[in-house]
């Protein structure tokens, strides 16, 4: 017996969407039939990465992808991309909180734009996109936030983004007990070293230490990721709330 995850009709808000994780997992609600939302902080290549994606999308679907621009970190901005959604799509079904950013240092040296930076994005975004989607979120919805083993592991020189991540995991425990008399579900993933554009900076002997402490031997591909997204979205993971899912090949440092 197969089972299918069939999205048709559903929105679905994906922030950080222009790239690497965040795109993947648009083209994987996408290819369940969803119309996506693809968030972009309008920085650097960001808008012309989302155009090019939603231009892909469309292709096969008409009308099925947008772009979005809002830096999370922007509470005005977050409430204007919100009031945008439900203007002209009536609202969303599935939020997706996958913007990040990151400023490595060991907090001997890191300055306080630094700190501030990772959280305001990281943390704060996360926060502000929780509190204006929920207002235009259909009941019943779901809502995956990206933690990191970097919450769990405190890597060196991560401690602003490991301090975010670990409070993002917090924040849907919490949000998975007020959503729930809406039949919202609110999640988080822990990803372990996933292979994107910020994955290719590590040095090789760097990356040759990590993979010894995955089973699995071997770094994650954004579709990993997708696709646990797409499943804590899904009617088959309809009494999963307030987890954080890792998905990291096993690794326990």
């Amino acid at each position: 017996m197969s089972v299918a995850i069939d999205f048709s009709g559903k929105v679905a808000l994906v922030t950080g969407a222009s790239q690497g994780i965040g795109a993947q997992i648009a083209r994987t609600f996408h290819r369940a039939g969803a119309t996506v939302a693809l968030n972009h902080p309008d920085v650097g290549a960001t808008r012309a990465d989302a155009e090019a994606l939603a231009a892909e999308l469309n292709g096969t679907r008409p009308g099925s992808a947008r772009v979005v621009a809002a830096d999370v970190a922007d509470p005005a901005a977050v409430q204007a991309m919100m009031a945008t959604l439900k203007r002209d799509g009536g609202g969303i079904d599935f939020l997706v909180n996958n913007a990040a950013i990151i400023r490595d240092r060991t907090i001997a040296k890191m300055s306080l734009e630094e700190w501030n930076a990772v959280v305001d994005v990281n943390l704060s975004g996360v926060f502000h996109c929780c509190k204006f989607g929920l207002e235009i979120m259909r009941d019943g919805g779901a809502i995956v936030s990206m933690g990191s083993i970097a919450a769990i592991q405190g890597f060196y020189g991560q401690a602003n983004y490991a301090a975010a991540k670990a409070g993002v995991q917090a924040m849907m425990r919490v949000l998975s007990r007020e959503g729930a008399r809406r039949g919202i579900r609110a999640n988080a993933i822990a990803p372990g070293v996933i292979e994107t554009a910020m994955a290719a900076t590590i040095p090789e002997s760097v990356r040759a230490e990590m993979l010894k402490q995955i089973p699995l031997a071997r770094l994650g591909a954004p579709q990993d990721v997708a696709n646990v997204v797409l499943f804590l979205c899904s009617p088959l993971a309809g009494y999963v709330t307030g987890q954080t899912l890792e998905v990291n090949g096993g690794w326990r440092g």
